[in-house]
């Protein structure tokens, strides 16, 4: 296990330019040699590097876990076939397309928008064999923006309140605490990049943050 501070060109947002799960990382074109190496080697995955629909912003367009993936309807034929080369990978014909922001899911269980079209729901219990709860964070209902999670733990918003925390913790089947990322940000998916064996954390995590992050992923 092993836990890495990195950006994406420049930015500490790097949840919101990659996605993660237990086989792969999938991060935009552009990045480094040497930081894809980094990824993978912290993470334990393979690289695959793709836009979705022409955008870097993988890691709010993208969601899944180690059942699969899954993709809005803005993608393009080449970048879905890059992906399929790594996962089984569904396209999800909805109007909703940032499926980053709006599905937390792991192995054991998701969480959804309370608005999640039948598209959306149908595909979290079809294709990533887990039960979509509905539920908000912070009274936000994008709680794929407001939490990380991998197969040991979660960290959602320090906004959440009390009843919310404990949802997620039933639906993800796994421990639940909130916190920040990136110097006091909620929104935790933006700064983190997680699975079981690693992790990868944007620069302006300060010490109680980092902390945090890592004693509830268990990385």
């Amino acid at each position: 296990m092993a836990v890495i501070l990195a950006d994406l060109f420049g930015s500490p947002n790097i949840g919101v330019y990659s996605f993660c799960n237990e086989q792969l990382v999938i991060v935009p074109p552009g990045l480094t040699n040497h930081k894809m190496n980094q990824f993978a080697e912290t993470l334990g995955v393979n690289v695959c590097k793709t836009t979705i629909g022409g955008s870097t912003l993988v890691g709010a367009l993208v969601t899944g876990n180690s059942r699969g993936v899954l993709v809005p309807r803005t993608i393009h034929d080449y970048e879905l076939d890059r992906l399929r080369q790594y996962s089984e990978v569904t396209v999800i014909d909805s109007k909703w397309t940032a499926l980053g922001n709006v599905i937390l899911a792991n192995d054991f269980g998701a969480v959804i928008h309370p608005d999640s079209s039948t598209e959306i729901r149908s595909a979290v219990a079809e294709k990533l064999g887990v039960k979509p709860i509905e539920a908000r964070i912070g009274t936000l209902p994008f709680v794929g923006s407001l939490g990380i999670t991998s197969n040991k733990g979660a960290i959602i918003s320090i906004n959440a309140l009390s009843e919310e925390r404990l949802v997620v913790e039933s639906a993800l089947k796994v421990e639940v605490e909130t916190g920040t990322t990136n110097g006091g940000v909620p929104f935790v998916h933006s700064g983190i990049l997680a699975n079981s064996k690693g992790a990868v954390i944007g620069p302006l995590t300060r010490g109680a943050e980092l902390m945090q992050i890592t004693r509830m992923l268990d990385v």
